[in-house]
């Protein structure tokens, strides 16, 4: 284990080596500070706690960033786990190093209801850190990039959703700030403990293929070397093997082998100009033969976040396709490190490095600022996810879009009001549906009209980018009020049937305002409203408001009864009735009720229950296997007859299992289906065989067996799907 001296001194050299502009007495002063503050605390695997901010700092010192960014990185911790304040930061090293630590620091002193909650909340606070500097994210992914280089001290449950927050969040936040060294490297541990066979699989294989990879490599290496020499060009070149993440994704999302992934090779060359990233491109294409479709110019039509390269896939002599990057070493450096190499490369840079170019920033807290707690994370991902469509305005202006999307997302991303007043598009000089998916290099057009009458609701669906979606519902909040009270009391009153619940119950004027303030809102026209307009759903507004209804209605019913209250609990008490469980046991009163997992009956199935020692009475259907396999003589007196309630109050929950013949979109169909039919899953999982085939394992909730052979004829009817049947929940 190495000591904390060794780290510093390992921290002092990044900082000479590649911020030699940093000064190394306030450096100094913020370690000794941190180290005192960290003395008595100690890491998973036994060592100083300094070491973590040390080794932070190193990471955010290769980088190239400022004395700040480096304070902040060495103090990072201070505030959340020590008894530092914002104030005596900022009289120690200034205010700028003491807002960095607190943007940093996640909310750990506020009540939460929900772990999504909370995680929204950290991510909400740092975006709206960014938005005012990017230093700040850049040091969170470098504090997230340490842990997750010590993550085997953690617990299992921590490294798999550490690991998976990391593949989620900080990746592609990484990706989104251009930062792909980091990116690789955050993807590749995470898998390690995401899919530890998987991972392990890959780099066996790579292992095995290592000697030939090496000699394939060597020679095509050679080849190119002596091509530019002899053509005078001045360059750097390096060889890889593509990184396990990237290869993994190719080889389960497309089903492929090892041996069938494209570009397992790639060469960066790096040279001195633009000219001569041209001028190499041309020799590569004299050398090999290009694969077709394959080249991509982000020099001219650079990504978003600044990336700027060329890229060709060719194939060599020996048949075997390899990529090749070409770029100037700027760009290398920008490749590398994203953001931050605004540091190395911008003269008389301003305190907060850039971050105007990163409107992305702000434009993803505008779209996010009414969000719910998963619908946060969920849109999020879409916001920064790694495929993009990159497509021009008629003036040649570059516009990038999420892979997927149509001439709806187009005219939002120009401006609401383009969006809100088209009325067609065309697309390289022709008119084209709303729907059509955009290609890159696609020239779009907006045609536009004022007599427009506004966006149609089902753009929502035919749009791909979360900020498409966003401006139409606000589009609607604003204009559509009355519709959207109409619409949204439909959907809720719907909701409330399907789970046994009469609309009337809502309009008890005691009851009110408790349901409004779980859903907070200060009438149900605004909440009708909200859910006409997509802000909230019904199953969601449903759901928080579920127990107050149900004890409602149920003390209604008792009220509205000829028998005493008295009468009417003796009554339930004797004949067994669970109102819970919607489930009656004869001769046994007030027991607990189990669904069998293996079977999962429902309302309409032919019941039997048997009393299990310790978890009441297990109701299987009278066809199920584990049923038949208990009957045995010892087991005689344990079964007793169960039937449904007449009156069940809640879903059932069942599972189906689907072989299928594999195919792009299959879950993404049986997704949509489960959708268009409302049901509320818990569930959707699906493996497949590499034989062609795959199995989609569905739970969903149902009201009775009818209701469940209609979803099983549903499903059957989707394409690809060869057989349905009843599975384990």
């Amino acid at each position: 284990m190495e000591s904390v001296q060794e780290h510093y001194d390992s921290m002092k050299s990044a900082i000479l080596k590649y911020s030699p502009h940093v000064d190394m007495a306030l450096v100094d002063a913020a370690y000794l500070y941190a180290a005192e503050k960290h003395k008595d605390q100690k890491r998973k695997d036994g060592s100083p706690y300094i070491i973590h901010p040390l080794a932070v700092a190193q990471i955010v010192a290769e980088m190239g960033l400022d004395t700040d960014a480096i304070l902040a990185s060495l103090l990072h911790d201070c505030i959340e786990d020590t008894d530092s304040t914002h104030d005596e930061i900022a009289r120690k090293f200034g205010k700028t190093v003491a807002d960095l630590v607190e943007a940093v620091t996640k909310l750990t002193r506020v009540n939460f209801t929900s772990m999504e909650e909370e995680q929204m909340e950290n991510l909400r606070k740092m975006f709206l850190a960014m938005s005012k500097d990017i230093r700040v994210i850049i040091i969170k992914i470098a504090d997230r990039l340490h842990n997750t280089r010590t993550m085997q001290y953690q617990t299992p449950a921590k490294q798999r959703s550490k690991s998976l927050e990391t593949m989620e969040i900080y990746a592609p936040l990484a990706h989104r700030l251009g930062m792909q060294k980091i990116k690789w490297e955050l993807e590749d541990t995470s898998l390690q403990y995401l899919d530890p066979i998987g991972y392990a699989d890959i780099s066996k294989q790579l292992d095995k293929k290592e000697a030939e990879t090496d000699q394939v490599m060597q020679s095509i290496r050679e080849k190119i070397e002596s091509r530019l020499r002899e053509n005078g060009i001045e360059f750097q070149m390096y060889g890889r093997v593509k990184h396990i993440y990237s290869i993994y994704r190719k080889m389960y999302s497309q089903n492929k082998s090892l041996d069938e992934v494209y570009d397992l090779y790639a060469y960066r060359i790096i040279v001195r100009d633009i000219a001569d990233c041209y001028n190499v491109l041309g020799h590569i294409h004299d050398l090999f033969n290009l694969v077709p479709g394959r080249f991509k110019d982000y020099i001219s039509t650079p990504k978003p976040n600044g990336y700027q390269s060329l890229h060709t896939t060719v194939i060599g002599s020996e048949g075997i396709p390899f990529e090749v990057q070409i770029r100037t070493e700027q760009m290398h450096h920008t490749a590398e490190y994203g953001v931050a190499a605004h540091w190395k490369y911008k003269e008389n840079i301003n305190a907060k490095g850039g971050e105007e170019e990163f409107e992305w920033v702000r434009r993803l807290l505008e779209n996010q600022q009414d969000s719910e707690a998963e619908d946060f994370i969920s849109n999020m991902k879409i916001d920064m996810f790694d495929d993009e469509v990159f497509v021009f305005t008629p003036r040649g202006e570059v516009i990038s879009l999420p892979s997927g999307s149509t001439p709806i997302d187009f005219a939002y991303a120009i401006h609401s009001e383009v969006g809100n007043h088209m009325v067609g598009a065309k697309i390289n000089n022709r008119i084209v549906n709303y729907d059509t998916v955009l290609q890159n290099g696609d020239i779009v057009e907006v045609i536009t009209s004022k007599s427009a009458k506004g966006p149609s609701r089902d753009w929502l669906l035919l749009c791909k980018s979360n900020q498409a979606r966003v401006k139409i519902r606000q589009w609607y909040k604003k204009e559509r009020r009355e519709e959207n009270v109409a619409a949204g009391k439909q959907s809720f009153d719907e909701e409330l049937r399907r789970i046994g619940i009469h609309p009337s119950v809502v309009n008890d004027e005691k009851l009110l305002p408790t349901l409004l303030k779980k859903v907070a809102f200060g009438s149900l026209d605004d909440m009708y409203a909200a859910i006409g307009y997509g802000g909230l759903t019904a199953a969601k507004a449903v759901n928080r408001m579920k127990e107050d209804l149900l004890k409602s209605q149920r003390s209604a019913k008792a009220e509205e009864s000829d028998q005493p209250q008295e009468e009417l609990a003796s009554f339930n008490k004797k004949s067994g009735k669970v109102a819970t469980s919607g489930i009656i046991v004869e001769d046994i009163e007030n027991c607990m009720i189990k669904f069998a997992r293996c079977c999962t009956p429902v309302p309409g199935d032919d019941i039997v229950g048997f009393i299990t020692k310790g978890f009441g009475v297990s109701v299987h259907r009278r066809d199920c296997p584990n049923a038949a396999g208990a009957a045995s003589p010892e087991n005689d007196g344990r079964w007793v007859k169960v039937t449904w309630a007449s009156t069940p109050l809640e879903n059932y929950s069942t599972s189906f299992e689907l072989e299928c013949t594999d195919r792009d979109g299959l879950a993404l169909d049986v997704a949509m289906a489960i959708t268009a039919m409302k049901l509320r899953c818990s569930e959707l999982a699906a493996r497949a065989d590499h034989k062609g085939g795959c199995m989609v394992y569905v739970t969903v909730e149902v009201r009775n067996v009818t209701e469940l052979n209609s979803i099983k004829s549903r499903l059957s009817g989707i394409r690809g799907v060869r057989n349905v049947k009843r599975g384990r929940s």
